[in-house]
Parts: C-alpha cells; sequence; structure tokens
C-alpha cells in the first residue's frame, strides 16, 4: 500500500507540474509585448494624428475654468460646463488657454520649415523671439536665450529655478505624433529642444507623455501603454518612483482614483525648485502633474469622458494634464472614435488659427502626418502607397539627470526691500534665489531699458545681470547663487543704473542647505 500510495502522490505531482506549466506558458503567451512592426493605412495614421491634436484641445477646453484654482482635487459635485460652442468661446475670449497647443507648433512650424535635422538654435530663438507671453520655465529659458546662454545651459536648474517644472511636459506633444510606434525616434526628439527650458525631472515629463503618444498609435491597450513608456525614463530617478508607484496603487486599489491621488501627494507633493511652489499650495513640479495624467489615463480606462475629468479634478495645472491624457487616448481612439459629444465642438475651430500662430487644428494635422511619414521612413519603415509599415522601438531608458542634486529648499522669507534698504541680508545654507519685481509709473512702455545688477556674495562680486524692465524678455528671478560652502553667508543687491522714474523690490529668499530643515513635531 505504502508503494502504491508513492506512484499516486508522484503521479498527482508530475500532473500538477505539468497544469502549472501550462498555465504559466499561457499567462507568457497572453503576456504583452510590442510588435516589431505595424503596417496601417495612411487613413488610420492621419484619424489618430487628428485624435492627438483634437484630443488635446478638448482637454484644455475642459479644464480650463480650474485651472490653478484646486489645490486639492476638485470634488465631483464641482460642476464644469461643456458645450457645442465652448471651444469656439475660448478661441476669441481667452486664446492664451491653449499655451499647451501653440507652444507645441512653434516646434512643428520649425521641423516643418528647416526639415528633421533643425539645429536646436532655430528652436530656440523661434521660442524666445515668438509673440506669446510665457511663465515659469518658459519665460526663465526665454530670458536666458535673450541674455545669450543658449540651450541646454538655458534649461539647467543653476540658470532655471523652474527646470522641474511642467512647460515642457505641456508641449512635448508633438515628438510623440511625428514619431508613431518609435518611441526612441520620439524621445530623440525631445533631447535638446526640451533642455532649451528645463532639465531633470522637466525634461522627463516631456519624454514620458512623447513615449505615451507614440506608443498610443501602435496599442490600444492604456496600462500597456504607460508600463512600457516608463522604460525610457531612468529608474532612480524620483520621476520615475512617482510613476511606478501610480501605476502600483492603481492595481492595488483600482476603483478609487482618490486613494492612489492622496498617496502621490503624500510621498511626491512637495515642490522643492520652483520659487513660488515652494512651501506654497501651489505646485507647477512636473512629477506631481504627470502622476495625474497617469491617474486620469489609468482609472478612465480608455472612457474619453472620465480619463480627462480624472486628469482634471486631480487639481493644480488642471487644464495642461487633462490636455496631456486627451491627447494620447484621442491618439488610441483617433478622432472618428472620440465620441460626438465631446468632439462637435471642434469642427466650429477647425480652421481657426491658434493664437501667436497662422496654424490651424486642420494645419497642424497635415503638418504632423508629412513629418511622421518622414520619420517612419528615417526608421526604416515603409511609406509607399496607401498604407505605412512602422519599425516598431522597444523603449530605452534616457540619462539620468536630477535637479538640485545635493540642494534642498530649508527656508523662504519675505525682504519686500528695495535694494538699498535691505543692504546686506544674512542666510545660512549653501545657495539662495532672488525673486524680484519693478514697480512702474502707469502708462509706462519703455521696452529697451535694462537695470543692471550686481549681485554680491560675502564681499565679493557673484555675478552682474541684466534685467528688463518691460517685454516678453523679463525673469521673475534676479538670479540663482550656487556652489557656496555650507555655513553663514551675506547677500547683497545694487542696481548700478537706476533711472528715477522706476524702482526695483526684492520681493523673497529661498534659502537651500544640504538637506531638509529638522522639524521638532511636539506632542502635547
Amino acid at each position: 500500500m505504502k508503494v502504491r500510495n508513492f506512484f499516486l502522490l508522484a503521479a498527482g505531482i508530475l500532473l500538477l507540474t505539468v497544469i502549472s506549466g501550462k498555465d504559466a506558458d499561457a499567462k507568457a503567451k497572453k503576456a504583452k509585448t510590442l510588435p516589431t512592426e505595424v503596417t496601417i493605412s495612411k487613413q488610420v495614421l492621419q484619424d489618430k494624428i487628428r485624435g492627438a491634436w483634437a484630443g488635446q484641445v478638448i482637454g484644455c477646453t475642459y479644464g480650463g475654468p480650474t485651472e490653478f484654482k484646486f489645490s486639492n482635487f476638485i470634488p465631483d459635485q464641482y460642476p464644469i460646463d461643456w458645450n457645442e460652442h465652448i471651444v469656439k468661446w475660448w478661441y476669441e475670449h481667452s486664446p492664451g488657454l491653449y499655451d499647451d497647443v501653440y507652444m507645441d507648433l512653434t516646434f512643428v512650424e520649425v521641423f516643418d520649415r528647416e526639415g528633421l535635422d533643425a539645429p536646436v538654435e532655430s528652436f530656440a530663438k523661434a521660442f524666445a523671439y515668438a509673440g506669446y507671453p510665457l511663465w515659469h520655465a518658459n519665460l526663465q529659458a526665454r530670458y536666458n536665450i535673450l541674455q545669450g546662454i543658449m540651450p541646454p545651459e538655458s534649461g539647467h536648474w543653476k540658470n532655471n529655478a523652474h527646470a522641474d517644472d511642467i512647460d515642457f511636459q505641456i508641449e512635448a506633444d508633438y515628438a510623440g505624433i511625428m514619431a508613431p510606434g518609435m518611441v526612441n525616434s520620439a524621445v530623440k526628439y525631445t533631447d535638446e529642444i526640451g533642455h532649451i527650458m528645463n532639465y531633470g525631472d522637466g525634461w522627463y515629463g516631456g519624454v514620458y507623455v512623447a513615449a505615451m503618444y507614440a506608443l498610443a498609435f501602435v496599442s490600444d491597450d492604456i496600462p500597456f501603454i504607460v508600463k512600457e513608456a516608463l522604460k525610457t525614463i531612468p529608474a532612480q530617478s524620483k520621476y520615475y518612483k512617482c510613476m511606478a508607484d501610480v501605476i502600483k496603487w492603481w492595481e492595488k486599489y483600482p476603483d478609487d482614483w482618490h486613494l492612489t491621488w492622496a498617496l502621490a501627494n503624500e510621498k511626491y507633493g512637495y515642490d522643492i525648485g520652483c520659487p513660488s511652489g515652494f512651501n506654497s499650495a501651489f505646485n507647477i513640479d512636473a512629477v506631481i502633474n504627470s502622476a495625474y495624467i497617469l491617474i486620469g489615463l489609468l482609472y478612465g480606462n480608455g472612457n474619453f469622458y472620465r480619463t480627462i475629468d480624472i486628469s482634471t479634478r486631480c487639481g493644480y495645472d488642471s487644464d495642461c494634464n487633462p490636455a496631456s491624457a486627451g491627447g494620447i487616448l484621442g491618439t488610441v481612439l483617433g478622432f472618428n472614435k472620440i465620441p460626438a459629444y465631446w468632439k462637435t465642438p471642434i469642427y466650429e475651430v477647425e480652421d481657426m488659427d491658434f493664437k501667436y500662430t497662422d496654424i490651424s487644428l486642420n494645419r497642424a494635422c497635415k503638418m504632423s502626418l508629412k513629418q511622421a511619414l518622414q520619420v517612419i521612413e528615417q526608421g526604416g519603415g515603409n511609406v509607399e502607397g496607401p498604407t505605412v509599415t512602422i519599425k516598431v522601438q522597444k523603449p530605452q531608458a534616457v540619462r539620468l539627470e536630477q535637479s538640485y542634486d545635493g540642494y534642498w529648499p530649508v527656508a523662504k522669507y519675505d525682504i519686500k526691500k528695495t535694494p538699498w534698504q535691505m543692504g546686506e541680508y544674512a542666510f545660512t545654507g549653501k545657495g539662495a534665489i532672488l525673486t524680484y519685481h519693478f514697480t512702474l509709473p502707469k502708462n509706462y512702455n519703455v521696452k529697451d531699458y535694462q537695470a543692471r545688477v550686481e549681485v554680491w556674495v560675502d564681499g565679493s562680486l557673484y555675478k552682474t545681470v541684466l534685467l528688463p524692465s518691460a517685454g516678453n524678455g523679463q525673469s521673475r528671478e534676479i538670479c540663482g547663487i550656487w556652489d557656496l560652502p555650507l555655513g553663514n553667508h551675506k547677500v547683497a543687491v545694487k542696481w548700478t543704473n537706476k533711472p528715477d522714474d522706476i524702482n526695483m523690490v526684492v520681493d523673497c529668499i529661498n534659502i537651500f542647505s544640504d538637506k531638509p530643515a529638522p522639524v521638532k513635531h511636539v506632542d502635547k
């Protein structure tokens, strides 16, 4: 009996092994992988490109009324309007809303004019001399370029305090749209342009968005797209860790985006770079805003409304985030499959030029299709005839770079004094950022005056800067002060060419040390 039982047990183990082996094989077969090539009609390609641009416009319009009005998530009970004429209303009454789009189009137009190998100087100058107003990393990059600091230095965190801000993330759509299925090609077209205004996590925001767009042409599986695209980001970076956590939390809590939102904010919702964001409810950091794109895509589950609504209701930059989420899902669906409720307002504006450009939505689609065909061919694909064959690329991680490496903001103090009232300001740390503003007489329009300001640190001249008093070439910071030995320092600001009719106020100082300041929590 013992021998018989032994053989029965052995047979059972063998059978279980065979079954489990078959299960493993079946799971392996079901595992998602990128195809080596994809063939689609040019008509489908064009429809996906149109879906990308239209989805971006729809998402931006939907979130527009809520932008930076909420530092918390926006409750479901808060109404967000939508109607068949709403896009045209924004075009005509508040066209600056679409900076997500017309910033992209600056780069699309340079590619159209100078080809795929256009030098970064062409993009930098087109961006710097454009007529549109700018903010944060873009604003400082324009200032840097006009002062002769060209990319990549114009986006480096030591020259641009906003290097980790959202700016390139909202204008990198062009790179994914022009490289369907070719994720590494898309990333290549983010490198030089992305470093015009950003660095580190700020650049990664654009890399990740572009990668998701590229993969959205060859997959309709949102979780697969976001996971594959994340392979373009170095795993050691803060940006990667945040996106990986959002994906993990979505898998653990698939029915509660609010919980994932809370976990992301608890762990990653602290802005250390942007002078306006540090120690405030304002957060324009690329990491947390990218998380909101991802939350919308994952919890939206392919539903257009849920995707842009959740990305919007996550808060902060709540027009840009649904614009990116809507554009990526619009690429997956194609314009024809975007629900009529959402795309009907597009028909009224598709031939209207975006503000500050001579490019309409329809023209943008044609330019992107032309560029996509060129990139497909350059990538070894075939574009002859009514179809295109795309050589799909497996994502590769870009290099690691992190802003503020070895620095941490420990204090933010109001100064609110003119340079001579300020005198020598004492601080303890290893770096600082000084912000300022001009006080100008009514109807002031002298655009060619630049204040010559000397920044003195510990009795020595640290830097001389020129600060335009008006026009598009201004900065919001006097400068960043870096590479000081950790310890006590004094900073002074000297204005050497002050005219009689304007004044300058040094607003505040952000002080950096090598680690966070200790916080004593008293339990009483």
